[in-house]
C-alpha cells in the first residue's frame, strides 16, 4: 500500500467513524455493526428453490431435473430474506455507505448456509466482478470481500482458493435494480463477462459469490460463460434474493 492509498484509507476511517459510529444494528452494542446475538437472530432460509425456474424446491438449491439441462447454473444457495431488516440495512450500508467491516459479519450468514447443505467443495471462489469504473467509485468489490472470508473460514485451518482477475467484467452496465424486468436485466449483462485463463477454469468446481441477487442474470451469465470455458460445475451462492420466483 503507498503512502497516498494508506493515508486515504486512514482519511475514510476518520469519516466513517465521525458520521458512522460503530454500533450494532439490532442492539445498538458498541464497537459491533452487527454483534454476536444479533447475527444469530437473522433466521436463516429452511427451504431452497431451482434457481432456473423458482418453484420447485429442491434439497440442496440444485437445478430440479427439469431444469438442470438447460441452466448454466449446477445450483443457488440464498442465505436468508431481504426482508428480515437487519440483512436489508446491513446489505445497503454495506454496498452505497461503503462500510467494508460489514463484509465479515455478512459472510458469516454464507458460511452458514453453506455449512447447512454441505455442497461439495469448490476447487475455486470467484466473486462477482465489478466493472473498473465502478470500483474506482465504490472503492472495493463487496463480493470479492465475502469471497475472501468464505476462502480463509469454510474449512478450518485451510484457505480454498479465490481470485478476483478470473472473471472480469469487461463492459460497463446499468444496476440491475434499476431495470424493471428480467428481459431488460438479461440484456442488460449478455456478454457483460469474461474469462482471461480458460485453463485454471476447466474442469473446475466454482462457487460464485455475491451479496444479494435481483433475478439472478448477473449470477446465470457469469455460470454460462464458466461453463463454455469447460468448468465442471458452477454453484452461486448470495446473502439474500429479491423478488424471489418474481421474474
Amino acid at each position: 500500500m503507498d503512502n497516498a492509498t494508506f493515508y486515504f484509507q486512514k482519511i475514510k476511517s476518520f469519516i466513517l467513524d465521525v458520521f458512522f459510529p460503530i454500533h450494532c444494528l439490532g442492539c445498538q452494542t458498541e464497537s459491533y455493526w452487527l454483534c454476536d446475538s444479533c447475527l444469530k437472530k437473522i433466521k436463516l432460509r429452511n427451504q431452497q428453490f431451482c434457481p432456473h425456474c423458482e418453484k420447485i424446491i429442491t434439497p440442496d438449491g440444485r437445478a430440479c431435473f427439469t431444469c438442470k439441462n438447460k441452466s448454466p447454473l449446477t445450483g443457488l444457495l440464498v442465505a436468508t430474506s431481504y426482508q428480515e431488516p437487519l440483512v436489508s440495512k446491513a446489505v445497503h450500508l454495506y454496498k452505497y455507505r461503503f462500510l467494508e467491516t460489514l463484509a465479515k459479519p455478512l459472510s458469516q450468514l454464507i458460511l452458514k448456509i453453506l455449512q447447512d447443505y454441505d455442497l461439495p467443495l469448490p476447487d475455486l471462489i470467484l466473486p462477482i466482478p465489478l466493472h473498473p469504473r465502478r470500483l474506482r467509485w465504490r472503492g472495493f468489490n463487496q463480493a470479492s470481500h465475502l469471497a475472501e472470508n468464505l476462502a480463509s473460514n469454510l474449512l478450518p485451518e485451510f484457505v480454498l482458493e479465490t481470485t478476483a482477475e478470473l472473471l472480469i467484467r469487461q463492459r460497463y452496465t446499468l444496476p440491475q435494480m434499476s431495470l424493471k424486468n428480467h428481459t431488460q436485466r438479461h440484456q442488460n449483462v449478455r456478454d457483460a463477462f469474461t474469462i482471461t485463463n480458460q485453463a485454471k477454469i476447466k474442469n473446475k468446481r466454482i462457487l460464485l459469490v455475491d451479496d444479494i441477487a435481483t433475478t439472478g442474470s448477473t449470477i446465470f451469465e457469469c455460470a454460462r460463460i464458466l461453463k463454455e470455458a469447460d468448468a465442471k460445475e458452477v454453484w452461486a451462492v448470495v446473502i439474500a434474493k429479491r423478488d424471489y420466483g418474481k421474474k
